[in-house]
């Protein structure tokens, strides 16, 4: 089977879609999305088969094929065929039952399992939406867009991811080696790769939270320190953005505002 992943590192969850399959030993063909120049992730319009696909798998078999294969970036292949095209979270969890990988990524226990996906569905509209407000108000606005944010708005949101972070080590990591228990999980890397935002805008996330910056260790050993690094290469040089050309501010403003409210 022919695995293409369209990520952009600059996601977080691309970053936690690639670190697995690393780690996992995947065979994969990654094909590189650039978001910040208007990518479909961002809500800009319909793009046709074999395009660029932020955060998204996309598995195709023509016709007589016993294997499938990706799109060509030209052209799209014959009908008939089938596809499937899956985003976000969606896509680690087809990772972890198409490639049989370890059992503590998504336990088959059903507690654990249960735990797993209590944190999936509470990240979405929590840790993510503090750590993506903080990365674009502190870094994005000002340097890639050149917006000017009030300190006012600084602080409210600064003070809100600060509420989180209590939140997550309160609700879920506890006293625990792990969010789920003693094993890394898909809970973990989703919610590391989601701080490294604001890391990447020079937040000190981890500062006087020892029992969180103890999981992060962690969290990093488990997957491999080089791995990491690698992943996380591209968010932590998002304070060096170059300013994005006119074009693309106009079309990323509206996307962006929708995205962080």
């Amino acid at each position: 089977m022919g695995l293409e992943l369209y990520l952009d590192l600059l996601s977080q969850p691309c970053r936690a879609i690639y670190i697995f399959a690393k780690k996992n030993r995947i065979p994969f063909e990654m094909r590189t999305v650039e978001l910040l120049k208007g990518g479909p992730r961002l809500g800009f319009g319909n793009r046709e088969i074999g395009e660029e696909r932020g955060g998204q798998i996309l598995l195709k078999r023509t016709s007589g094929a016993n294997s499938f294969s990706g799109p060509s970036p030209e052209k799209a292949p014959e009908a008939p065929r089938t596809q499937l095209e899956l985003g976000g979270v969606a896509i680690l969890l087809y990772l972890t039952r198409k490639y049989k990988v370890a059992d503590h990524w998504y336990p088959q226990d059903l507690q654990a399992c249960a735990r797993v996906d209590e944190y999936l569905a509470w990240q979405h509209t929590t840790l993510r939406r503090s750590c993506l407000r903080a990365l674009w108000h502190k870094v994005m606005f000002p340097v890639f867009l050149g917006e000017p944010v009030s300190p006012e708005m600084l602080a409210t949101t600064l003070a809100e991811l600060d509420v989180t972070l209590q939140l997550l080590e309160d609700k879920f990591l506890q006293n625990k080696a792990f969010l789920i228990g003693p094993h890394v999980s898909l809970a973990d890397l989703v919610a590391i790769t989601e701080l490294m935002h604001p890391v990447g805008a020079g937040c000190q996330v981890f500062e006087g939270r020892p029992k969180l910056a103890a999981w992060c260790r962690r969290v990093k050993a488990a997957v491999g320190e080089d791995l990491f690094r690698e992943a996380h290469e591209v968010i932590l040089k998002a304070k060096d953005s170059p300013p994005a050309d006119p074009t693309i501010k106009q079309k990323l403003m509206p996307a962006v505002l929708a995205m962080i409210q």
